[in-house]
């Protein structure tokens, strides 16, 4: 294939800064800048970290839910941007992902694409490679995992390579920052033009698809003359890429090619636009029914050359013993399920046991120990009680709870889920679910997002941007809610060891507690499949897509990466949503419970009002407010509950009126519930409603921030209430039947 050089105009400064202003990029604050593109599992976020360090950042391309990576070094004085772009195996444009790798390397012209691949795999990483290699002529290769190669037993000769595609070739292990040195000074030659490149060009497709395009390439030219890469254009029309139409019909070509969302060429004349999409219809004729396969077929047909040219021959391959047979148990019929629970399991036990310490020294420290200082401080200055009240017993409270509930068990299960996706776990258990996921008219990588929303929703939702399809990507954030999150597991704990573990002898009360918890937490993953099914035959209706799921090879984990990267990037961005939403929540509960009228509090009216709706479905007034009020956060729901109780019921306990607690025990908390009037009904219930209700506020902010629709983020809210609503009301009446 011909060479796609681009053009005097397409090259000037001032046109790629307007492109790199299009695509999200502020163009003044380098020397360089540098594209980063592999395939997914070949170790680029790795590249990436190694070359930026700490000063990196994240955010979306714009108009696109993908996320963006960008970070940043200097090397001799020269300031160099990196932009990571999304894995993909080509640049077909078949997804958001490939869309934004191509549109990044075609229009923002980086002065240099680094391409990651993985040496174990050789040939099926040379596919994207040679796509880029179509696009423009500065490219450099770091050839990663040359430890796991010699490993398997496959031998990579980089200097082949290196001849075979015209362009450098940079073996390393980038875990291990090696080759990390020899790829800057790589790179940075080919960005200055002091490393030059003769890429290596695939050969003349067959001779129908070859007519076609070198037919077609000429009017493009005659209609856009500012397009640099015209034979590209051709392929892409001919292959009938709708955003390449598009971009046609609305004359934005033009504008993508001189880099401006401005008309900085004048669009050609509509007669022009369409006489170049009819030319391309009337050529499309000509080509055989299988032309998209062909073209395909072409690049791994190249790739495949290359590639079997480059690896060293003579060597006893060891293959991947070790991957297969362990994947051999991991995705079994017989044993994939069984051992997918467990290792659920141990995460839950892991995050639950090892939160409980931190947990509880956060506790007294902030609310045993800071809040009573807070209030003596208050006192000594004479703040006007109802001020500190509302400051220090209302707002401070709040995010105190918070904070002591919520942020070491995401900064326990957050890391150790990163743990899992770095060893290359996680694409198995999207392997084991995907069948399920299909029958219920949902995607397969839903089950991923699912297993993140454990740790919390709203990193669940943000998850979802991993399924390509609109339709399943909707199916999988409207659910994801029933994934029980780790706000609920404290109270899912308490009341499972109060009101199921007591029906068990004391030895086995632990048991029986944690079997209801698990019960629980499978339930939801029934509810979410029974959701998605009826949502795609229904409001979302459709059929399952197919999707090809890499089972990548595994590797030890970073721990000290992971610890860093799920902390910052996870545990602290969700932890702060929370307090910002819980603080609000705070001053709201503390004002119900302290603005008066008629002789009682506000919360007392709302807890009169709300009884006999909560009695009809099992539970009470107390438990609807607190689910009300605490919406931001459901690490408030037990002190809430609690302090309502004790205002309501006139019962001993608390600190005051809106002042949330915890009882000093378990067996302190029973007593309280039990005098409050809660029976084994109400616990029941409850753990049934804090599976089946409406997502706290963070997650239904982070469903309207990734949908920008109102009409999807009610549904995500309404759906899991109105179940929650309904199987309560069934399990309160055939109780009460049954009782009867």
């Amino acid at each position: 294939m011909a060479s796609l050089a681009l053009d005097s105009c397409g090259s000037c400064a001032e046109h790629r800064t307007k492109s790199l202003v299009r695509l999200g990029l502020s163009p003044d604050r380098w020397d360089y800048l540098i594209a980063l593109a592999g395939n997914p599992n070949t170790g680029k976020s790795t590249v990436f970290n190694a070359l930026t360090g700490l000063r990196q950042h994240t955010g979306n391309w714009p108009g696109k839910t993908v996320v963006r990576a960008e970070g940043a070094f200097e090397h001799d004085g020269k300031r160099v941007k990196i932009v990571d772009l999304p894995g993909t195996y080509s640049l077909q444009a078949g997804s958001v992902d490939e869309e934004v790798a191509r549109d990044f390397v075609l229009f923002g012209r980086p002065d240099v694409t680094v391409v990651v691949v993985d040496a174990t795999r050789l040939e099926r990483n040379l596919n994207l490679v040679l796509q880029i290699l179509e696009i423009t002529d500065r490219v450099v290769v770091f050839l990663n995992l040359m430890d796991e190669a010699r490993r398997h037993g496959v031998a990579v000769d980089p200097v082949r390579l290196e001849k075979e595609l015209g362009v450098p070739v940079i073996p390393g292990v980038a875990r291990q920052d090696s080759g990390i040195d020899e790829l800057i000074s790589a790179a940075l030659d080919v960005a200055a033009g002091t490393r030059t490149t003769s890429p290596f060009r695939a050969g003349r497709y067959a001779p129908d698809v070859e007519r076609a395009v070198v037919g077609l390439a000429p009017v493009v030219e005659s209609v856009y003359p500012e397009v640099p890469n015209s034979r590209w254009v051709a392929l892409r029309l001919l292959n009938a890429d709708e955003a390449v139409q598009e971009a046609v019909r609305s004359g934005e070509l033009g504008q993508l090619a001189s880099g401006s969302q401005e008309a900085v060429h004048a669009p050609p004349p509509e007669a022009d636009r369409q006489r170049l999409l009819d030319a391309a219809t009337r050529w499309r004729w000509d080509l055989p029914t299988d032309f998209h396969d062909v073209v395909t077929q072409h690049s791994y047909d190249a790739a495949e050359e290359v590639a079997g040219r480059a690896q060293m021959t003579g060597l006893k391959r060891a293959g991947f013993a070790f991957d297969r047979k362990l994947d051999k148990a991991l995705t079994s019929r017989v044993f994939g399920f069984p051992l997918m629970l467990l290792i659920l399991a141990i995460v839950f036990w892991i995050t639950i046991e090892g939160a409980n310490v931190p947990s509880g020294m956060l506790a007294t420290l902030l609310i045993g120990t800071v809040h009573p200082w807070l209030n003596g401080v208050a006192a000594a200055a004479s703040v006007p009680w109802w001020l500190s009240g509302f400051v220090l017993d209302g707002v401070y409270l709040a995010t105190a709870w918070v904070i002591a509930v919520m942020l070491p068990p995401m900064a326990i299960f957050f890391p150790v889920f990163t743990l899992l996706e770095d060893f290359g776990y996680l694409p198995r258990v999207a392997f084991n679910l995907d069948a399920l996921f299909k029958k219920a008219g949902a995607h397969g990588k839903q089950a991923l997002t699912m297993c993140m929303g454990f740790g919390c929703n709203a990193a669940g939702v943000v998850a979802t941007r991993v399924i390509d399809s609109p339709r399943e990507r909707l199916i999988a954030i409207i659910t994801n809610n029933f994934s029980l999150c780790n706000g609920r597991w404290p109270t899912q704990i308490l009341i499972a060891t109060i009101f199921i573990g007591a029906l068990a002898p004391a030895s086995l009360g632990g048991l029986v507690s944690a079997a209801a918890v698990v019960g629980i937490a499978l339930l939801g993953i029934t509810m979410m499949f029974l959701s998605s099914w009826l949502l795609s035959r229904t409001v979302l209706r459709g059929e399952a897509t197919s999707f090809s799921l890499e089972l990548p090879p595994y590797r030890p984990p970073r721990i000290l990466q992971t610890l860093y990267t799920s902390i910052i990037d996870r545990t602290l961005i969700v932890l702060w949503r929370a307090v910002v939403f819980a603080a609000p929540a705070g001053a709201v509960i503390w004002l119900i419970a302290n603005i008066s009228f008629g002789g009682e509090s506000l919360a007392q009216h709302l807890v009169g009002w709300l009884n006999p709706v909560g009695l009809l479905l099992g539970l009470n007034g107390v438990i609807l407010l607190a689910y009300v009020v605490a919406i931001p956060a459901n690490e408030i729901v037990i002190p809430t509950v609690l302090m309502l109780t004790v205002l309501t019921g006139g019962l001993a306990g608390g600190s005051g009126a809106g002042v949330m607690f915890e009882a000093d025990s378990v067996g302190a908390t029973s007593e309280l519930l039990r005098a409050g009037g809660w029976t084994l009904l109400t616990g029941v219930n409850l753990m049934l409603f804090s599976l089946l209700h409406n997502p706290c506020s963070t997650t239904i902010y982070t469903i309207f921030q990734e949908t920008r629709s109102a009409k999807w983020t009610t549904l995500a809210t309404a759906l899991p209430l109105a179940m929650g609503f309904t199987v309560c009301f069934l399990v309160a009446q055939v109780w009460r039947l049954v009782a009867a």
